[in-house]
């Protein structure tokens, strides 16, 4: 894919009425098979039978890491960046004895540019969470329900990723551009895999890659993502996880009057945890070199007992 570039010509996915959004939320929250006292969403797919079934991936003994570095400076897709501040540099440790380094850190787990888990507490549509959980569960002592301690013993089953780039022949997809179901559909037939069940499924947009020869941009205003219309696709699939080196979300949102259809889709109705902002490029090669693009994959969120969400980082192993 060298000097090919993305020119934005590929014809975009429908943009919908809000009555038609509507139409989709309900269809999917209404299909869920869990009942109404279920808190654990998606993750009933990932059964123990599917986890030691994605253990049987590995065969290289190799693992590559799926986040991106904490960063602390701040630029146009960062603003409020995470703060790490060394607490301890005593001057005795240039001298004999023990002596500690201690560190501090801060960091506003939704961010724009680090990677992160997105738990089902984090998304309040009409006033309700996954399965309707009322809102007032949130409080400012944090989420009494469907906080990412959902997720504390981990999220360990098959990871497959669906590269959309490489099915499309360029490095990445521009902002506003969308992955409709065809391109999934594209990029599983160029890989040889079939998404199923308990699967962790992760959208390569390409973002990470833009973002570093191209510099930082506003994506709040405009970022790649998948279009509405692929959720009932990975419904189908039943796949446990759903994660892209993008905010999943596309800006422009092609849902009139919701700026974040993919997020309210997956978590509020379907119960499907998002990462956010994750980092393939050490991922594609090892994919390539392994000629398989599914993997033992294990993502192990923070012990945060109320929280919406946590830093993480993911690891394929192969």
């Amino acid at each position: 894919m060298t000097g090919t570039r993305h020119t934005g010509t590929e014809p975009a996915g429908r943009q919908l009425t809000q009555d038609e959004f509507r139409s989709l939320y309900r269809r999917l929250r209404d299909d869920r098979p869990w009942g109404p006292d279920d808190r654990r969403g998606a993750l009933n797919y990932l059964t123990p039978g599917e986890t030691l079934a994605a253990a049987r991936e590995v065969g290289l003994g190799r693992a590559v890491s799926l986040a991106a570095p904490i960063e602390g400076r701040v630029t146009a897709d960062n603003p409020d960046p995470a703060r790490h501040r060394m607490k301890g540099l005593p001057a005795a440790a240039a001298g004999r004895g023990l002596a500690f380094g201690l560190d501090r850190i801060e960091m506003n787990i939704h961010g724009n540019a680090d990677s992160h888990l997105d738990a089902l507490c984090h998304v309040i549509f009409d006033g309700e969470m996954y399965n309707g959980v009322p809102a007032d569960t949130l409080t400012e002592a944090g989420a009494s329900e469907l906080s990412v301690a959902t997720a504390a013993d981990g999220i360990v089953g098959r990871g497959v990723l669906l590269d959309v780039p490489g099915s499309r022949g360029v490095d990445w997809l521009e902002p506003g551009d969308q992955v409709t179901v065809d391109d999934l559909l594209a990029a599983e037939r160029r890989e040889g895999v079939r998404v199923g069940r308990g699967d962790i499924v992760l959208v390569r947009v390409g973002h990470r890659l833009r973002r570093r020869e191209r510099g930082p941009w506003d994506v709040a205003a405009a970022r790649a993502g998948l279009h509405p219309d692929v959720m009932p696709l990975l419904a189908e699939r039943e796949i446990s996880a759903l994660g892209s080196d993008g905010n999943n979300d596309t800006a422009p949102s092609v849902a009139d009057g919701v700026d974040f259809p993919i997020h309210v889709l997956a978590i509020d109705a379907l119960g499907v945890m998002l990462m956010d902002y994750l980092e393939f490029d050490e991922l594609v090669p090892m994919c390539e070199e392994a000629a398989r693009w599914s993997f033992l994959c294990v993502i192990a969120p923070l012990r945060l007992p109320t929280a919406t969400g946590s830093p993480i980082n993911p690891i394929a192993v192969f």
